[in-house]
């Protein structure tokens, strides 16, 4: 009897929240260059005739850059079985949209993910007709789930994992959100200790397989590769001169970082979690007596030995890591949870992070206790462990091998994924 209880106010409660949300979404769109790309696709206006539309496909939904990346990684992995198959990518981003776009996949359509009200979620499944939804690590929106099974639309749930935060969570509304993760047809989790934690939530135990995770597949990865151009840059600031690249920073993050590296004498890079922050983290580095380049509007800096380089660039983070001599994991220090550290275990760069990773458990855990990486507690600890690998490649490289190999427990892990996604329906 909760649930209807719970669907009614969440149905209250949605529009009045879009109401106040609105406002700072639409200027996080315009920051981003999300107007152009589509965005009435978000309420199912859609611009391109309906006999165009690739009906009857496989979904698959993402909502920020690294769940499409995660989505486009899928989707390559499929098409390499499947030739010619074809695939919508929905997403919830103007970031996310750029990265799909910017993948150029052959036969993906990419659109908006609809707002869950009833009737945009009507709008958006009478039109592509999907004969599979596949959620990427992502959120279970009630309205969706719910026309789906109407419909008798299996939606899965891939790269599953749950934070304890989120498992504390979920637990405290357990009757309430049973019946919404009960309507998952499938659940692709990442780690054994997972599969209780969707089990106590509703999902039924023959429906929760652990795959590992596709973000951290090394064997389905695309390499990250250093590009000329950007090798051109960086020379700007010194030939052969050491790199510490901070790697998807959060407010405040920057400068906190930029003041220990420049006493460790590297130069340093930072690519900001979001790229229209530019002006804000220009601002700080400033402060700091930094001269900043912008990677935008690249111009050789002026005093090199007090430059940085902020790369306010979307979809770059990969590449940029190619070039790096360490890398230190963002959104670990001032903020909560981390950010993806696999991206520079496979460019073989050392990585670093401060004392909250928590999104990225076990595996950080793992990667400490094996010398995969280094966790820093304050701005000594930092200083300290650069100066050490900055100074050691032999260090760099014995940091490097034990980190592959905590990555290589997620081998073919997307294989896993697409074997349980091709089932017949």
């Amino acid at each position: 009897m909760l649930f209807p209880l719970v669907l009614a106010l969440y149905r209250l409660l949605l529009p009045l929240y879009l109401l106040v949300a609105l406002p700072g979404w639409l200027v996080r769109m315009g920051q981003r260059g999300g107007f152009g790309s589509g965005l009435r696709e978000r309420f199912s206006i859609y611009r391109p005739p309906l006999e165009d539309e690739p009906c009857g496909q496989v979904h698959l939904h993402s909502v920020s850059v690294g769940e499409t990346m995660i989505a486009v990684k899928l989707i390559r992995a499929w098409q390499a079985r499947e030739p010619g198959k074809r695939f919508v990518l929905a997403v919830g981003t103007a970031t996310g949209h750029a990265v799909a776009v910017e993948a150029a996949l052959p036969g993906v359509r990419v659109t908006y993910a609809p707002v869950d009200f009833r009737l945009c979620v009507k709008r958006y499944l009478d039109r592509f007709e999907p004969i599979q939804i596949v959620l990427v690590e992502g959120e279970m929106w009630p309205h969706l789930m719910l026309a789906c099974q109407k419909r008798g639309i299996p939606v899965r749930l891939v790269n599953a994992r749950m934070s304890p935060r989120s498992e504390r969570r979920y637990r405290k509304l357990a009757p309430a959100v049973r019946p919404v993760f009960g309507l998952l047809d499938l659940v692709a989790a990442q780690e054994p200790a997972d599969r209780d934690r969707w089990q106590a939530l509703g999902v039924a135990a023959d429906r929760v397989h652990v795959t590992g995770s596709s973000k951290f597949d090394p064997g389905a990865a695309v390499k990250p590769a250093q590009r000329p151009e950007f090798a051109a840059m960086l020379d700007a600031f010194g030939r052969d001169r050491s790199v510490v690249l901070a790697a998807s920073t959060h407010a405040g993050e920057e400068a906190w970082l930029g003041k220990v590296v420049r006493e460790a004498g590297a130069l340093f890079a930072v690519v900001p979690r979001h790229a229209e922050r530019r002006a804000e983290v220009s601002a700080d580095l400033e402060k700091e007596g930094l001269e900043v380049v912008l990677r935008s509007a690249f111009q050789s800096p002026r005093n090199p030995a007090r430059a940085c380089l902020v790369i306010d660039s979307t979809g770059e983070l990969r590449d940029w890591t190619a070039h790096a001599t360490v890398v230190v994991i963002g959104k670990s220090i001032l903020g909560i949870g981390g950010q993806n550290p696999a991206e520079a275990i496979l460019a073989r760069r050392p990585v670093m992070f401060g004392p909250h990773m928590e999104n990225f458990e076990p595996l950080v855990s793992s990667l400490v206790a094996t010398g995969g990486a280094i966790r820093f507690r304050d701005a000594a600890e930092l200083k300290s462990a650069l100066d050490r690998l900055l100074d050691d490649p032999a260090l760099r490289a014995t940091t490097c091998d034990a980190a592959s190999e905590v990555l290589h427990g997620h081998d073919g892990a997307t294989g896993r994924i697409l074997d349980l996604l091709q089932r017949p329906l």
